[in-house]
């Protein structure tokens, strides 16, 4: 019964998966379109006469190198910060026994489901105040740490990181820094390389908020840059599309070299 299953189970797969693609395709597809194409009708779904004048318009009608540049630094800082304080808080939560430890844990974890738009107000006027409106920490700020990633890090720690092995570290005198940076991080790389990747797709596509906390154009990141080609009237589709394709480059290529370590990490965790 399972044999004659698998060739519908496949089949449904494949289609489920054109599915997701075609979007991506249709974008490609539009960027490399001339105007009259893009409006034409009935659409077609590959150009008939391919172009990069969209591309080229993206670079001459914006500064999109600079809002390249500018996701390229949020995106790091923030990749790397939180790799850091998924990677202690984790520890901690998995590792280490004290009072209070799973209801502080489950605490944290519920921050997950409020939606940044929950708090922005509040954060904006705290950005103000430390004058940090328009500039990079102000753009980087919400994105410092991960409650999804703190999961991770807890979950892998517990399940495949015995007690055993860091009590022997322990008896040879390794301190608790030792433990993590010598002992627990080398076992770890799996999920580690999940969390920064799903801490750089975060930083990355983020749209409200570096809308709202930047004030000028040289502080605009790639998504929001996109929004410059959206006038009142008008939408130059081919523009967005080719901008959104340069977007999702770094994404796409951080994601194919990387896809084994988001399924390792992610698969052992566990929800021990």
């Amino acid at each position: 019964m399972k044999r004659a299953g698998l060739p519908l189970a496949n089949i449904i797969l494949a289609g489920w998966a054109v599915v997701m693609i075609f979007p991506f395709v249709w974008m490609v597809a539009t960027s490399l379109k001339p105007g009259p194409e893009i409006i034409q009708f009935p659409p077609h779904i590959f150009p008939h006469a391919p172009t990069i004048s969209n591309y080229r318009r993206v670079f001459e009608t914006a500064p999109f190198g600079r809002y390249f540049l500018n996701s390229v630094i949020v995106t790091t800082v923030s990749t790397v910060v939180i790799v850091i304080t998924s990677t202690l808080g984790g520890y901690v939560f998995g590792k280490h026994r004290f009072p209070g430890n799973n209801f502080i844990f489950f605490v944290f974890l519920a921050t997950a489901i409020i939606p940044l738009e929950v708090y922005m107000v509040p954060l904006y006027l705290r950005m103000r105040d430390w004058h940090w409106i328009n500039t990079y920490p102000g753009l980087i700020a919400p994105f410092l740490v991960l409650s999804f990633g703190v999961f991770i890090m807890r979950q892998y720690f517990r399940s495949t990181i015995p007690d055993e092995l860091l009590d022997a570290a322990r008896i040879d005198g390794g301190s608790e820094w030792y433990l993590l940076v010598k002992v627990a991080l080398p076992l770890s790389t799996s999920a580690i390389a999940a969390v920064a990747i799903l801490a750089g797709i975060q930083a990355w596509t983020a749209f409200i908020w570096p809308l709202v906390i930047a004030s000028s154009q040289d502080m605009y990141t790639m998504e929001v840059g996109l929004a410059f080609f959206q006038q009142r009237y008008t939408v130059d589709y081919g523009a967005i599309t080719a901008g959104a394709t340069l977007s999702l480059i770094p994404i796409v290529c951080l994601f194919l070299v990387f896809r084994r370590y988001i399924t390792e990490g992610i698969a052992l965790t566990g929800f021990r």
